[in-house]
Order: C-alpha cells, then sequence, then structure tokens
C-alpha cells in the first residue's frame, strides 16, 4: 500500500470516528476532505491516460547476434490537459530489453521522445510489444494503464563468425570458372544471345537486345563446373546438449551507449554452435559466388531451402536458422536418406552434427555412394557436456577419407574453420575414392 493510500485512509478513519464519536466540525471537515482528496485522485486517474499515444519506430527489423538495437519511442499527449507522471514499459520478450521509462509532466499538446539500445543476446523472432503507459493521480491511490499492441517484429539472425577459408570441394566438371560449352540451365556465366526458338523460356529472353534488333533474343550460359553445397544441420531432439547454469555477461551500459561492439560468447549448446557454423559458413560460401541450400528439419517437418547464390539466399538461410529449435522428431539419417536423392551428384554436403553414435559412418557412406562430398562439422559433445565417442566417430570417418572438422565448446570458430582446410587438405588437392564401411 503506497503512503498516499495510507495517508488519505488515515484522514478518513480519522474524520469518521471523530465525527461519529465527537461530533466536532473539524472532525466533519476532516471527513469531507479525506472524500473529496478521493473523488478528485479518482478523476485525475480518468483523465490521466485519455489523448496518450505511443509510437516505436525501427530502422531495420532485421539484426544479428551481438548488435546494438536502437528503438525510437515517441510519447505523445493529444490532449490539453498535463500528465502529471507517465511510466512506460516495454514488455518485449527480447532479452535483457531496455526502454522502459518514467516520463513527468508532459504538457499538453507535447511530445516526448528517447532512443533505447539493447544488446541482442539471443537469435529467433521477437514482437516490438506489447507497450504499456501506466499512470495515476499525483497521491499514489489509484492506477490505471493502457496497453498498446505491437505492430512490428525484429528478426535477430544468429552469430556470424569470420570465415577465411573452408574446405571447398570441386565440382564433376574440371576447373574452377566457366566452361566453354552450352549449358541448358540459366548459370552465372552468360556466354551471348541467339535467335529466340519456342519452347525457349520467357526469363531468357535480353529484352534490350531484341528490342535493338526487332526480333526476340535468348541469352545464352555455359557450363558451371563448381558444385552446390548443401549445409546438413542435425536438429535431432536426442543428440544436442549443453552445459548447465550458464549466464551470459552482459556489457555495461555506457559500453552499449558508446557502440562499442563486445565478443560475443556463445552459449555453451551443441545447437547454438550448430546454427552458428552453418550461418558463418553459409554467409562464406555465398561471398565466393557458389550455390548454397539449407538441409534440416522442423519438429515433424523437413526444411529445404534449394540451392542458389545471392544475397537473397543468404537472408533466407540466415532467417530459417534463426527460428531452428532442437526439438526436431527426425534423425539425421532419416533426413538424410528421405533428401540425398534432390542433391545433385557432385555436390558438397556439409554434415553438422554433435552424433556420438556410428549411424553418422552409414550417413556418410550412403552419401559418398550417389556421388555427393560429405565433410562432416562434428561438435564434441563430451567438451558441451555430453556423452564420449566422438573422438572414435572422428578417427573411423578419416578413414574412410571423410574430412572431419572437430569443433570443441569454446573454441575460436573463425580460427577453427578458417584452418580447417589448412589441416586437412589445400584447395588444389583431390578427393580420393570413398572408402566403403562395413555397415554397407
Amino acid at each position: 500500500m503506497t503512503a498516499g493510500r495510507v495517508f488519505v485512509l488515515l484522514i478518513l478513519a480519522v474524520g469518521g470516528v471523530g465525527a461519529m464519536v465527537n461530533g466536532s466540525v473539524y472532525y466533519v471537515r476532516l471527513l469531507y476532505l479525506g472524500i473529496l482528496l478521493l473523488v478528485l485522485a479518482w478523476l485525475l486517474t480518468r483523465l490521466s491516460l485519455r489523448g496518450i499515444t505511443v509510437e516505436r519506430r525501427v530502422r531495420s527489423l532485421r539484426a544479428g547476434v551481438g548488435d546494438v538495437f536502437d528503438e525510437h519511442f515517441e510519447i505523445a499527449n493529444n490532449s490539453r490537459l498535463v500528465k502529471l507522471w507517465l511510466e512506460v514499459i516495454n514488455e518485449a520478450k527480447i532479452p535483457n530489453v531496455s526502454g522502459s521509462r518514467v516520463i513527468t509532466i508532459l504538457r499538453g499538446r507535447q511530445k516526448r521522445s528517447y532512443v533505447a539500445r539493447t544488446w541482442l543476446t539471443a537469435r529467433g523472432g521477437f514482437l516490438l510489444g506489447p507497450t504499456t503507459v501506466a499512470s495515476g493521480d499525483p497521491f499514489g491511490i489509484f492506477r490505471v494503464s493502457r496497453q498498446f499492441p505491437a505492430s512490428a517484429s525484429l528478426v535477430v539472425f544468429p552469430l556470424l563468425f569470420p570465415v577465411k577459408d573452408f574446405l571447398s570441394p570441386p565440382g564433376l566438371l574440371p576447373g574452377g570458372k566457366a566452361i566453354r560449352r552450352k549449358s541448358i540451365d540459366i548459370t552465372p556465366h552468360a556466354s551471348g544471345v541467339r535467335e529466340y526458338v519456342p519452347g525457349d523460356p520467357m526469363k531468357r529472353i535480353h529484352w534490350r537486345t531484341s528490342a535493338r534488333r526487332n526480333q526476340l533474343m535468348v541469352k545464352e550460359f555455359e557450363q558451371d563446373p563448381q558444385a552446390e553445397v548443401w549445409l546438413i544441420l542435425d536438429t535431432h531432439k536426442n543428440v544436442h546438449v549443453s552445459k548447465p547454469g550458464w549466464q551470459q555477461e552482459l556489457p555495461p551500459v555506457d559500453d552499449v551507449f558508446l557502440f562499442r561492439r563486445r565478443k560475443f560468447q556463445l552459449p555453451p549448446s551443441t545447437l547454438e554452435y550448430s546454427i552458428s557454423i552453418a550461418a558463418s559458413l553459409a554467409h562464406f560460401f555465398i561471398e565466393q559466388r557458389r550455390s548454397v541450400g539449407l538441409l534440416t528439419a522442423a519438429e515433424h517437418s523437413y526444411k529445404v531451402i534449394p540451392a542458389e547464390r545471392s544475397e537473397r539466399q543468404e537472408g533466407k538461410i540466415l532467417e530459417a536458422l534463426a527460428f531452428l529449435q532442437g526439438e526436431s522428431a527426425i534423425s539425421l539419417p532419416s533426413l538424410v536418406s528421405a533428401q540425398m536423392g534432390q542433391l545433385p551428384q557432385g555436390s558438397s554436403a556439409i554434415l553438422i552434427t554433435p552424433m556420438v553414435w556410428n549411424d553418422l559412418l552409414l550417413v556418410a557412406n550412403n552419401l559418398q555412394r550417389r556421388n555427393l562430398r560429405p565433410v562432416v562439422v562434428l561438435l564434441m559433445a563430451r567438451s558441451f557436456g555430453g556423452n564420449q565417442g566422438n573422438d572414435n566417430l572422428a578417427s573411423a570417418l578419416a578413414e574412410r577419407m571423410v574430412p572431419v572438422c572437430p569443433v570443441y565448446c569454446d573454441a575460436d570458430l573463425s580460427e577453427t574453420l578458417s584452418g580447417f582446410s589448412a589441416n586437412i587438405f589445400s584447395k588444389e588437392a583431390s578427393w580420393h575414392p570413398p572408402v566403403l564401411s562395413h555397415l554397407t
């Protein structure tokens, strides 16, 4: 109970008891004063939020883990009455969100604005709201609030680590540049134009040349020897582990205010490491103008993003990774078995998993049988508080000429991924024929 409420109740009690016992006019006036204060407080409370509006603006609705997210709040008093105090409560579910303020003396037809800065520490989608505005009378007797619903949502992409180099298997065709051989498919390498023939798709028509020559002309393309890269992410609920009791150390407020970007530490979770690795590799290969696709699973369904090469493709992959949870009922062997028929021969299949079972050997063998190039990014579950078994599995994969990149908890992912190809093969190294497992 607030001090103002106690004070008014005390006035009412003294005035009421005194008026009944003594009948003195002073006690009656004291009773009337208490009643008047109650009525006045109630009336001021009813008017305190009239004409109040809240507007939230952001520069971008896309950000990444580790970024400082700026949000502009504007509180407007569209009535003529002065608002003595307003409490703005930001109820967005972003971890460690800021933006809650107390505003005093907001005059009629006046606006008050401020900028809230939040250090983003978790990936996912977050509604920017709701926003609750509370107020009351100056005595603290009554309180009223109004909720303004969220009008936008923020997508926080996984943390990206800079990757300078990574094992990049060649395709089935020789060379690393365009081959002077016509392709029936659209590739990044255009070789010229020719006259349109019935059956050519409309998207291959070169309209400027057609207008200049006064007849339809279509673009021709050359074959691309570079294989597609498929990121296959294991999200099965029984394979991921994490260390309990971990808590992210938040930066001081002045660091956030001065935009001093601090090094973000991933939670000791195989799922979070896997997602950041997939995001970082997608960014690396798309920068190399490689076609990148994503293959993973939601709770009871497959998530497939066909391979493309563009910044738009990177955005699609990062957004899909932002919402992934390690709750899938589909195991990695089932995922690969169901979807590997859709992968073009010669493609690279980068398996990202903390699996400790020999089923991973069967997955790698099946990919090799289909003329696919498996690469395993193996999160060492024991370093994350899980079971042993990764070491023997990594050795067995290496014996079958499957490149393995071990990842340990608290390792620098940038150094681990960038130094992988130097430790296994150089870029120019050729791939050896697979040694099939006795399991097959």
